[in-house]
């Protein structure tokens, strides 16, 4: 019996492995993809600088939806559709499959292909409920955001020392400094030198403070990014001569084949996979959870050949990413009236999913600059992220705005995005855009190529308890489970959340000077239900009332002894900001607490 066992490598998983295997408890990772290891030498890594790895050989939808016969792009770290998708409920009631909603099949799970962004949540971002007690906000006749939000079982300041842990352990590069966050310890390495087309976003950042608040302004920050920068001790990775070398816009949203992105397998994983008291099985699936009298007491598992295995631990850890955490443990209760009773004892399982509400703005730059030598996001700004700003605007939380460099750096990234909001409409407009050839052809390229630039922003999600997760009834995946059935919509005060930040972004770049500016959100796009990229949270939030929450403040399901749930899906508000560091620097904080019940 293993003193612990994982399922998933990821954000939520592997700083719980790595605390736990370095004080020599006996732990077992179960990850559903490969163990993809950076280049070494002669030995060339699978991850590889190019366009095409997260979108590969085109598809053709067969299952029994609405958007059936659509194509779609598979990835070797991505489940195929067709295998195991997604359903969720379309504004007209029909259901349509998506591959929304994964992160990353493989070891260190979305850590791999994410972009890097790594922004602590503010201390109002624990306090939701608290904060908007008495407050009149926009768009929020019912008053539903102070009667579904929940304030979190603790404040910033636990969490405090996790974030810099995770800063130090993980490898985050940045800058503390005008970050309206309350700061400890500095962990961060040294910035790289922004690329010249961040200089407008700088500027425009800047000018919005201004504006904002002139007694006060809040000023730009350099990015925090999980990309080494420096030789980095804890983990021994190395950076060239010219650390500038590093800088590759392929870097974002890419696996990176040199290891310099601080994926949890690179970071945490890979430092100690040699322990004798670690054992790590990709490529094998958990199909169920087993209990009995409170206790999961097996963890059922198919080899890479397909074999059934199965496993005991004393504590039982489910980071699988939130939809699949979720689907994972209602299967289970599917198949065992014990495990049925214990999860389902409040009817919260699934109920209150987020994403994040997000969007931006667009222009052009005057002249035209080499994008592609670039991290994913040079400078963000907390300007519309006090509680300064909330009371201005009536809005019940704050957002973080940043640009986003290396977005459409190369020419096939113009095309490969131009008009597609999410995975599912990868190459939309060259499907679409028929007139798209010839000269337009060359105008399009030589109007973006090296001179857009994008600004982003991440915010809350007002909880509601009809966006949820469920399984499907009938779609069942290639192992015969029923596959996730997601039923998601937005809030009013989301949209004219999403409505105001996104003029702001929009005023970022007028006020440095660009043009052609277009700004917007995603409850506006075509399947703006759905867009929930790899922000996927809540579903199993915790909480101190085992009434109103599935788990407790340590992330133990309530009725359970030993059974825990660390990814985004424990969150009850989605944070102001990409939510990554927070789900490892809160995995970090569990793993003190299950170091004292193993």
């Amino acid at each position: 019996m293993f003193d612990a066992i994982i399922i998933g490598s990821g954000a939520g998983g592997a700083p719980i492995a790595y605390t736990l295997a370095k004080q020599n408890k006996t732990v077992l990772i179960i990850e559903k993809g490969p163990l993809i290891r950076p280049q070494k030498g002669k030995e060339l890594s699978q991850f590889k600088r190019d366009e095409l790895i997260s979108d590969g050989s085109e598809k053709i939808l067969n299952l029994n939806v609405a958007n059936k016969g659509q194509p779609f792009y598979n990835s070797h770290v991505e489940p195929d559709i067709n295998d195991e998708p997604h359903i969720y409920k379309s504004g007209n009631n029909t259901d349509l499959a998506t591959i929304e909603g994964y992160t990353a099949q493989c070891v260190g799970g979305g850590t791999n292909l994410y972009g890097g962004v790594s922004l602590r949540f503010t201390p109002t971002d624990f306090s939701l409920q608290s904060f908007n007690a008495g407050r009149v906000l926009q768009n929020d006749p019912n008053g539903d955001v102070v009667r579904e939000s929940r304030d979190w079982p603790f404040g910033y300041n636990t969490l405090l020392p996790y974030y810099e842990k995770t800063e130090e352990l993980i490898g985050l590069n940045g800058t503390a400094d005008n970050q309206l966050k309350p700061w400890g310890a500095d962990k961060y390495l040294k910035p790289l030198n922004a690329n010249p087309i961040s200089t407008y976003a700088f500027d425009g950042m800047v000018k919005l403070g201004q504006k904002l608040n002139a007694a006060d302004p809040a000023k730009p920050y350099r990015t925090p990014l999980a990309v080494i920068t420096e030789d980095h001790a804890p983990s021994g990775r190395k950076v060239p001569a010219n650390p500038e070398a590093i800088k590759t816009s392929y870097v974002n949203r890419y696996g990176d084949p040199m290891g310099y992105k601080s994926s949890t397998w690179v970071s945490l994983l890979a430092p100690i996979e040699n322990l004798p008291n670690l054992s790590i099985k990709p490529n094998c699936v958990v199909t169920h959870l087993g209990s009995q009298n409170g206790r999961v007491n097996k963890v059922f598992y198919l080899n890479p050949d397909g074999t059934p295995k199965e496993a005991e631990g004393k504590i039982i850890v489910v980071a699988c990413s939130a939809i699949e955490s979720i689907r994972l443990l209602k299967i289970s209760a599917l198949l065992n009236p014990d495990f049925d009773q214990r999860i389902h004892q409040n009817n919260l399982l699934g109920k209150y999913f987020l994403t994040h509400a997000f969007g931006g703005a667009s222009g052009l730059i005057p002249g035209r600059v080499d994008k592609s030598i670039a991290l994913d996001s040079d400078w963000a700004t907390d300007c519309c992220n006090n509680d300064q700003f909330l009371q201005d605007n009536s809005l019940w939380a704050g957002a973080t705005i940043y640009n986003n460099t290396s977005d459409s750096a190369l020419p096939l990234s113009l095309f490969r995005t131009k008009d597609a909001m999410d995975l599912d409409m990868l190459w939309k407009g060259l499907q679409y855009s028929m007139d798209l050839k010839g000269n337009k052809l060359i105008e399009f390229l030589d109007k973006n190529f090296g001179r857009r630039l994008s600004i982003s922003y991440m915010a809350n999600q007002v909880p509601q308890f009809s966006n949820r997760i469920d399984l499907h009834p009938t779609i069942k995946d290639k192992w015969n489970r029923p596959v996730a059935y997601i039923d998601k919509g937005w809030h009013t005060h989301d949209i004219a959340l999403m409505d105001n930040i996104a003029e702001k972004c929009g005023e970022v770049l007028q006020l440095a000077g660009m043009t052609e500016i277009g700004f917007g959100s995603s409850y506006g796009a075509e399947n703006g239900l759905i867009r929930i990229a790899n922000h996927v949270l809540g579903g199993a939030r915790f909480g101190n009332n085992e009434n109103d929450s599935v788990l407790d403040p340590n992330c133990r399901a309530w009725h359970f002894d030993n059974l825990y749930v660390t990814d985004g899906s424990f969150m009850p508000t989605s944070g102001s900001g990409n939510p990554t560091h927070t789900i490892e620097a809160n995995s970090f904080r569990v793993a003190d607490h299950l170091l004292t019940v193993v």
